[in-house]
């Protein structure tokens, strides 16, 4: 087992954010966890499927469309 189980401090650390969204993904149950005792963990591995999942590719551009670019 060579996960790392993060606090929500770190995870909000990870990912830029205040304490409050990763509390979320907890809450609604979008990401997994794990609670010891009365901590909750999250698996690094999770962060990381969380971001893969959620990753926006950019839109490859289109030919012959209008873009305000003369032809």
């Amino acid at each position: 087992m060579s996960d790392r189980y993060l606090s929500v401090v770190q995870v909000a650390e990870l990912l830029g954010t205040t304490e409050r969204f990763p509390r979320r993904l907890v809450a609604e149950r979008r990401t997994r966890y794990v609670k010891v005792g009365t901590h909750v963990r999250i698996p690094e591995s999770a962060v990381q499927e969380y971001i893969a999942a959620d990753t926006v590719e950019p839109a490859r551009a289109r030919t012959g469309s209008r873009c305000g670019r003369a032809a």
